[in-house]
């Protein structure tokens, strides 16, 4: 804009040097509708507002949730054009499959007459778990010539929280209340008096309510009974997220059936009674949603800017993966607690932060004795193989789910365990989580 003033201003005074009324005439037209439309621009631009009208914020996968973002002009001067988009991360739709499916347009060119309004609406069905986000709205408007444009940010994003897929065990036995089956602990932390595996000879300290009173009268020395230890109830589920754990060959399958896979189990323990908890070192996207920024920019939530690269890139969230703590649903019971996972994995998004190692050294302290480590991999590597077997050596009862597709990529697995005395139970594809614990029942 500056340029043609300056372009325009210089054909002027050359025109008035010479003598040339008629280029002089034609100069001073030119800079008197640069002057009124950029007065007109700035006067529409100031006038216009957005509203986004609360919807839905919690559907389960295939639900469709409508959007809507209400355009108006408040002033009395007729607006002739506006270009309006709800902005939406492009990695929603870029995905192969998409994540979402959209329903009408999200983006058109409307007019808006003094003290009027309009309303975009659309629909979208969401087709993966997940917490996504909807606008800001970006308004691009300008005068009738195009010689100036401005670009606006307005209407706070809206964010709606998609439910992972529950997938019910097949061969799930209420009596057995174990899913991953019943597991003795390798230390005598807890005990259950229920159960005795032997006598021993009196020791000092041992209380006498553990006495042996028909040994002790037979062999005329005290006894006492030996107990079996409890079996561990509940589990605490280790969900490795590392993005280098997923080829992007398999995504995004691969990870989501990694989640279902979680939420499936956690809702079979949690239906019976147990108590359930989820670590991982993956990242909660509410982390990464960018509310502030924009929106305080001005005292009524709207950004005024020069391009429509800088209004984009101003709406668009943060992408930086900078994680470096594990996400931690403590192990606990309680009708809240099922929800709060559901919430949890909804929002797992993954994460470059730490690695199933470095998860397991951070989160050792959240990790309870008295529950089964089930580790959910779609990768094994020496250094992960060596850490969950560090686990099981210092009395923790570890069960590992593999998530492979590769026959040769499961063999190497495989052998990386079994080098650790460790085993896995191999998940191929969703139909197979239904039957996760049938084997167990049978034997």
């Amino acid at each position: 804009m500056i340029r043609w003033v300056l372009v325009s201003l210089t054909i002027l005074f050359i025109a008035l040097f010479f003598g040339l009324g008629l280029l002089a005439y034609a100069m001073y037209a030119l800079l008197g509708l640069i002057f009124v439309s950029r007065f007109l621009a700035v006067t529409w631009g100031q006038n216009i507002y957005a509203d986004r009208k609360p919807n839905l914020k919690e559907i389960e996968i295939g639900e469709t949730a409508p959007v809507s973002v209400s355009i108006g002009n408040r002033g009395a001067i007729p607006i002739p054009w506006v270009l309006v988009e709800d902005y939406q991360p492009e990695q929603y739709l870029q995905s192969r499959p998409p994540r979402l499916l959209i329903e009408g347009k999200r983006q058109r060119i409307t007019l808006l007459w003094g003290n009027s309004q309009k309303i975009l609406r659309y629909e979208i069905t969401p087709r993966m778990r997940g917490f996504y986000q909807f606008g800001p709205l970006v308004l691009e408007g300008g005068d009738l010539f195009g010689l100036y444009r401005r670009f606006r940010v307005a209407a706070a994003p809206q964010f709606l929280l998609v439910y992972p897929k529950i997938v019910p065990l097949e061969g799930y036995d209420l009596a057995s209340r174990r899913p991953i089956g019943e597991i003795r602990l390798t230390h005598r932390l807890f005990e259950d008096p229920t159960r005795i595996a032997g006598i021993r000879a009196y020791q000092a300290g041992d209380p006498m309510n553990r006495v042996h009173w028909r040994t002790t009268a037979r062999l005329g020395a005290l006894h006492c009974k030996v107990y079996e230890p409890s079996t561990i109830a509940g589990a605490t589920i280790l969900l490795d997220f590392h993005l280098d754990s997923f080829h992007v060959r398999g995504e995004p399958y691969r990870s989501e059936l990694a989640v279902t896979t979680t939420m499936s189990l956690a809702n079979a323990v949690y239906q019976m009674g147990q108590q359930i908890g989820l670590i991982s070192n993956g990242r909660d996207a509410a982390e990464r949603i960018r509310l502030e920024g924009w929106e305080a920019e001005k005292d009524d939530g709207v950004a005024d800017f020069l391009t429509r690269r800088l209004a984009l890139a101003e709406a668009a969230q943060d992408e930086g993966n900078s994680r470096l703590q594990p996400v931690v649903v403590a192990t606990r019971r309680g009708p809240e607690q099922l929800q709060l996972l559901r919430e949890t994995l909804a929002r797992l998004e993954l994460n470059d932060g730490l690695e199933l190692p470095d998860l397991i050294d951070e989160a050792e302290s959240h990790l309870p004795r008295d529950a089964t480590i089930i580790a959910i991999l779609s990768q094994v590597t020496p250094a992960s193989a060596i850490a969950l077997s560090a686990l099981r050596q210092r009395g923790f009862a570890v069960e590992i789910i593999l998530i492979c597709m590769d026959r040769d990529e499961h063999e190497a697995a495989m052998q990386l365990l079994a080098t650790e005395n460790l085993d896995a139970r191999h998940l191929a594809d969703e139909d197979a989580i239904a039957d996760l614990c049938r084997h167990q029942m049978l034997r």
